[in-house]
């Protein structure tokens, strides 16, 4: 977004952890407040403790949910009344669409062609209007900006957006407020608004409990911005993890870079074992963006043995026509 959009989202304050504090309030209600599981079979395996927080249980199948309720609920009536727009590959738009029909005023989502159907078919069920576009990042933006200027409805960044990123660290402050003395929390991170949520809540609820965000070593623009200290262009995308598509935020990355421990990637061969292994062993529904973690774990990329692992399994919302196995 280059005009309306960028200006109004330059003059937005960075959250804090009190915003994800008020976020968690505001979404009351709004959002399930997803249970924990376990596993033992994992905990054996690889010598740690382990504890998933379940978004792919999360109304509209992900975690998107909650920035989306906090945003939508945070509007004044006169610019709510005009609608919401977003683009967004299908989780984030099936959350907000979600949101505006909540609270009753009509949601636009700009969609990639070739998004995956059961994203769409979401998206279209919760009563948005999908606008299709070019499978670019410049094609939605371009996109959006036109719905824009057509309709006037309040834009809402998938992650780049203050309200967005405390609402999404709520998923963080329950896993916290639920299972005490994390030493690690892992979390897959595309865009950051997860991540950086995740890192907000953990720094003022467990200041001790490192913070890992794993990427797709298909798109690992936030890993390359971690090492050189600023953000780095996205290249050429080539993952399965449809959800961490995206590159890192101008707001997502400067919390990133100050409250994240460390950013690590996996394969897509990885991504795929992890996905399976969730389904078969913990009985789960997960989708690729969502096994990303437990692909770190499996991989070996992060040391985790004695430790007290928090896992945000981020969505469930699988195409079943086109599943990697």
């Amino acid at each position: 977004m280059k005009n309306v959009l960028s200006s109004k989202a330059s003059r937005a304050q960075p959250p804090t952890f009190d915003d994800v504090r008020a976020a968690a309030e505001r979404i009351a209600g709004g959002v399930h407040r997803t249970p924990v599981a376990t596993s033992a079979t994992l905990d054996r395996l690889v010598g740690a403790s382990f504890h998933f927080k379940c978004e792919n249980l999360q109304k509209a199948g992900a975690f998107k949910s909650r920035g989306a309720v906090n945003t939508v609920r945070s509007l004044p009536e006169e610019e709510a009344e005009r609608g919401v727009l977003t683009h967004s590959s299908g989780n984030h738009g099936a959350a907000l669409a979600r949101a505006a029909r909540l609270r009753g005023i009509p949601a636009w989502v700009v969609m990639p062609e070739g998004a995956p159907r059961v994203k769409r078919e979401a998206v279209a069920g919760y009563g948005a209007e999908i606008v299709s576009c070019a499978p670019t990042q410049e094609s939605r933006e371009t996109t959006a900006e036109r719905v824009l200027q057509e309709t006037g409805a309040a834009f809402v960044h998938p992650y780049d957006d203050p309200r967005v990123i405390a609402g999404q660290g709520t998923a963080a402050l329950e896993l916290l407020e639920d299972v005490s003395d994390l030493d690690l929390l892992l979390v897959p991170v595309g865009g950051g608004g997860l991540a950086a949520g995740s890192a907000l809540a953990a720094s003022g609820l467990a200041p001790g409990c490192r913070v890992v965000a794993v990427e797709p070593a298909g798109a690992d623009d936030t890993w390359r911005s971690f090492q050189a200290g600023k953000r780095q262009p996205l290249g050429t995308v080539r993952t399965i993890a449809d959800g961490l598509r995206t590159r890192v935020g101008v707001r997502t990355f400067p919390i990133l870079k100050r409250l994240l421990d460390d950013v690590v990637t996996v394969d897509d061969e990885a991504i795929v074992h992890a996905m399976r292994w969730i389904w078969e062993r913990m009985k789960l529904v997960v989708e690729p963006s969502g096994a990303v973690p437990l692909a770190a774990v499996l991989d070996g990329r992060v040391e985790v043995a004695g430790r007290k692992v928090g896992v945000i399994l981020s969505g469930g919302n699988v195409d079943l026509d086109a599943l990697p196995w």
